[in-house]
C-alpha cells in the first residue's frame, strides 16, 4: 500500500525550497519534489530505520577506510536534472558520491536552496509499504534519467537486495541477492553480506 500526499499545485525547485523553510519544526515526514509536485511520505516504521542504520555504518566505514568518496544519509536532498527543463529534488535513504565525482563538482551551496547538485554514484532505497511502489517504478526511472550509476532496493520484508546497474541510459534488470555478498560495480571491494545487513531483524 502506498500512503503519501502529492500536491495538486506545481512548484519550481526554488519554490519548494522556500516552502520547506516555512515548515514548522514539529513537521514530520519525508519531503521530495517530483515532476513539480511535493510528495510527502509518513515516517517509516520498523524495521526500516535499523536497516538504514546498518547500511550507513557498513558502507560508511568501507568508504572512509579507503577514502573512496562521501556517504550521505536520508536527510540529504539532491537537485537532479531529469529533463531539459525539469529538476526534481529527491532524498534517498542512503547515497554515495565517488571521490572523483565530488571533486568535479559543482560545489554544493549553503544558501537558500541547499540541495546537493551532484548526481550520486550509488543510491540506496530501503523499501517500506508507503514507498515500495514508487521506489520500484517512478524513482527508479528518475534516478536513471539523472545519471545515477547504481541503484539498490533493499527489501527488509523479503530480506533481499535488488541491485540495478546502469547500462547505457537506463538500468538493466536487477541482480537480486538473498544470500552472500551484495554485488556493487561502484564499490567493488565492498564486502556487504545480506545476512549481516538483516541480522538485527531477528
Amino acid at each position: 500500500m502506498e500512503t503519501a500526499f502529492r500536491s495538486e499545485e506545481r512548484f519550481t525547485r526554488d519554490q519548494f525550497a522556500a516552502w520547506l523553510d516555512c515548515l514548522p519544526a514539529s513537521a514530520v515526514g519525508f519531503y521530495e519534489l517530483i515532476d513539480g509536485r511535493i510528495v510527502v511520505t509518513p515516517p517509516a516504521r520498523w524495521p526500516h530505520g535499523i536497516v538504514e542504520s546498518t547500511l550507513s555504518r557498513l558502507i560508511g566505514a568501507h568508504v572512509a577506510r579507503l577514502a573512496l568518496g562521501r556517504v550521505f544519509g536520508s536527510s540529504t536532498g539532491y537537485d537532479l536534472r531529469v529533463g531539459p527543463r525539469r529538476r526534481d529534488v529527491l532524498e534517498p535513504d542512503l547515497s554515495f558520491i565517488a571521490r572523483e565525482r565530488w571533486r568535479a563538482g559543482p560545489r554544493p551551496s549553503t544558501g537558500a536552496k541547499g540541495f546537493l547538485p551532484i548526481v550520486p554514484s550509488v543510491v540506496v532505497e530501503v523499501l517500506s509499504p508507503a514507498t515500495a511502489k514508487r521506489d520500484r517504478s517512478e524513482k527508479r526511472s528518475l534516478y536513471a534519467r539523472a545519471g545515477v550509476d547504481e541503484y539498490w532496493l533493499v527489501d527488509p520484508a523479503r530480506r533481499e537486495v535488488a541491485v540495478h546497474h546502469r547500462t547505457g541510459r537506463w538500468f538493466a534488470e536487477p541482480c537480486i541477492v538473498r544470500s552472500g555478498r551484495v554485488p556493487s560495480r561502484e564499490l567493488p571491494a565492498l564486502r556487504l553480506d545480506v545476512a549481516a545487513l538483516f541480522a538485527d531483524l531477528d
